[in-house]
């Protein structure tokens, strides 16, 4: 979860203390990069939906689906291509 305002509204915080199963872990304020799923937007944006031409939303939710079909059938996983601690480094606000 980013740092954003929405994980600070009193439903959401009364929610997760009903459920202490769940733990919540933030990333840093404008640290989107640290989430893999925003990796994977990009991924789809770059080869599925960029320069491409679409009807319809239908259509545009078909070739989606589409692509990320033919990415489960070669299923590979996310590495990391740096360590922890360049991560971390980077995560750090910078000092003037």
């Amino acid at each position: 979860m980013d740092n954003y305002a929405t994980h600070k509204k009193a439903e959401v915080r009364n929610w997760l203390e009903q459920h202490p199963n769940i733990h919540v872990h933030f990333t840093p304020t404008s640290g989107s990069w640290l989430n893999l799923v925003e990796v994977w937007f990009g991924i789809i944006d770059r080869q599925a939906i960029r320069r491409g031409v679409f009807t319809s939303v239908k259509d545009l939710n078909a070739k989606i689906r589409a692509f990320i079909n033919g990415w489960n059938d070669r299923k590979h996983p996310f590495v990391w291509t740096k360590n922890a601690e360049d991560i971390l480094k980077k995560a750090q606000p910078k000092t003037n």
